[in-house]
């Protein structure tokens, strides 16, 4: 497998597709490369975002395990603890764009492996065990053949979990089936860390300055495509069938910095 690496210092290698929309804004320091969104509405969408799968059908996207990614990052916000909030979602990693966000496709389910961060009002609740919203190492492939074998359940499946006990008794072989696995960083989001996914054919890790966040997730396969992102959105996913999207109006100036980007193979086995 190639070796991909990106340092931004010179601009945008030409593998790299883009989209700005509404406050959304791409710029350049001397070293890094920053996702701004500047005062975002309700009304209108804002985007900053690179990829590298724009213009190509998924059968072409471009990677596939075994590989290492590797981002330096930082936010101008934190999550919480008495500080501002990152409006909005934002992350990097790998995945099929399921939903038309770039450009028409046939839609799909989601397959994904990332860094993915999601704030308040946003509550997708996919992992049992971890909160619907926040800084997460994050897998899902629900394209997988056992998903396809709980379609004729989903429906009363989502009835039945409306109920406490019944969602705490249903999901989790939903949730293994979909190869769903979710954990919280754990970390500043405005200070530097260096975020690593370790896409193996059959598992995946996630580690943060070295420390591990998730050492054996069920790996999606691929191909899939490569992105980064800081936008206005926020959505509410849950089992039983509540689905919301909607847009945050966020005063000011919210950014996503990277300093170095890194993909490599690694061994089989």
């Amino acid at each position: 497998m190639e070796c991909f690496s990106e340092d931004f210092a010179g601009g945008l290698d030409s593998t790299w597709r883009t989209q700005v929309v509404g406050g959304g804004l791409l710029e350049r320091t001397d070293t890094t490369l920053r996702f701004v969104n500047i005062d975002t509405s309700r009304e209108h969408y804002s985007n900053a975002q690179i990829d590298d799968y724009q213009g190509f059908p998924r059968r072409r996207f471009r990677w596939r395990p075994p590989l290492r990614l590797t981002v330096k990052a930082r936010f101008s916000d934190s999550h919480g603890d008495g500080q501002a909030v990152l409006g909005g979602t934002a992350g990097f990693g790998f995945w099929n764009d399921p939903f038309l966000m770039t450009e028409k496709r046939m839609p799909a389910l989601p397959r994904a492996l990332w860094f993915f961060y999601s704030s308040p009002p946003s509550d997708m609740k996919l992992d049992l065990n971890v909160p619907g919203a926040g800084w997460k190492a994050a897998t899902i492939d629900a394209l997988r053949p056992a998903a396809f074998l709980l379609v004729p359940l989903a429906l009363p499946a989502a009835l039945l979990m409306n109920l406490p006990q019944l969602y705490r008794l249903c999901w989790p072989p939903i949730q293994n089936a979909l190869n769903i696995r979710e954990a919280l960083v754990g970390v500043a989001m405005n200070e530097w860390h260096t975020y690593v996914i370790e896409w193996g054919v059959e598992q995946a890790a996630f580690l943060v300055d070295g420390r591990p966040v998730v050492e054996s997730a069920p790996a999606p396969r691929g191909p899939l495509g490569l992105v980064m992102w800081l936008d206005n959105q926020t959505m509410v996913v849950k089992p039983w069938g509540r689905l919301r999207w909607g847009l945050l109006e966020t005063p000011g100036r919210q950014w996503l910095e990277v300093d170095r980007l890194l993909v490599e193979p690694l061994p089989r086995g």
